[in-house]
């Protein structure tokens, strides 16, 4: 890093550019969707102006591939023919990768051309940096959470961060990786959630940096990928793939002593937590919790 770009950085932010056509061509743009063609319209027209976009559909039912054709004909799109899980999915568009950058994207999740400007031009000022994620918002302009220090050394509380930062995990609804010869791909041995904490502790762990520019932001639509056919099915697999990935990235990450703490705890909690839910009759709390506590079953550390 030169001084001029340690000074930059050292100011607390990369001054904020505009709309840069030649960064975004160093980009490519990887969506993973799932029953997510209500999703493709604000896709389109936030991505219209990005000449490399890769789509890797999930197995849908809702012709999502087919829409995303029309509405981003620039992009490839690779319809799975099973649902191989989040990490999986992305792996496979990393695979066909050739510019100096990949922005994951969740399709419930919207980015504008000149915040992706400012994520590649950190990560220029940045090269041990691995990773920069923008500062994620709600649909009413409230900040969210995104990111945190690494679980296993110290717990994360306090204000978000003010100016570029340094930090332990982001969430991957949108970050920009740096494709390289390190080869970042997510663990498949993750289906879903977690996946992207153990690749973000596995780039802490060596040595990279995971850096938050809360300068560029995203609008994330929290859980709005996904609209199946069956709400209470989404809400048991979201509860089921939570527990069982939870239990696998704290006994790699933490110590198998202490993941198989956190099941015990959780199937005994999870169990009367189920038998109260029983008694609300409604469905999708039901399941929820049912699927969580069958996670934890099947959770091996």
């Amino acid at each position: 890093m030169t001084s001029a770009q340690r000074s930059r950085l050292d100011d607390g932010a990369v001054s904020p550019p505009s709309v840069d056509l030649a960064a975004l061509r160093r980009v490519t743009v990887v969506v993973v969707t799932h029953h997510s063609a209500h999703c493709v319209p604000a896709l389109a027209t936030h991505l219209a102006a990005f000449p490399h976009v890769v789509v890797v559909d999930n197995a849908s039912d809702d012709k999502t591939p087919a829409l995303v054709r029309k509405a981003l004909p620039q992009a490839q799109v690779l319809k799975l023919k099973r649902n191989l899980g989040y990490g999986a999915a992305n792996n496979r568009a990393l695979d066909r990768v050739s510019t100096p950058y990949a922005l994951l994207l969740n399709p419930d999740c919207v980015v504008d051309a000149s915040a992706v400007s400012l994520l590649v031009a950190t990560a220029d000022a940045c090269p041990a940096a691995a990773i920069v994620a923008p500062q994620l918002m709600d649909d009413r302009g409230r900040p969210q959470m995104n990111y945190g220090w690494p679980r296993w050394c110290w717990t994360s509380h306090g204000a978000g961060a003010q100016g570029l930062t340094g930090v332990g995990y982001a969430c991957a609804a949108a970050w920009l990786l740096r494709v390289d010869a390190h080869h970042w791909r997510f663990d498949e041995s993750f289906f879903l959630y977690y996946e992207d904490e153990d690749l973000c502790a596995r780039v802490f762990k060596t040595g990279y940096q995971v850096l938050i520019q809360p300068e560029a932001r995203a609008v994330h639509a929290n859980r709005g990928s996904v609209k199946g056919r069956s709400v209470v099915g989404a809400e048991w697999r979201r509860g089921y793939h939570h527990s069982r990935s939870k239990i696998r990235f704290l006994a790699r990450h933490v110590s198998r002593r202490t993941a198989l703490g956190v099941r015990q705890r959780a199937l005994w909690s999870g169990g009367v937590e189920l038998l109260l839910r029983l008694l609300t009759v409604q469905p999708r709390l039901i399941a929820r919790s049912a699927g969580r506590w069958l996670g934890m079953w099947h959770a091996t550390p």
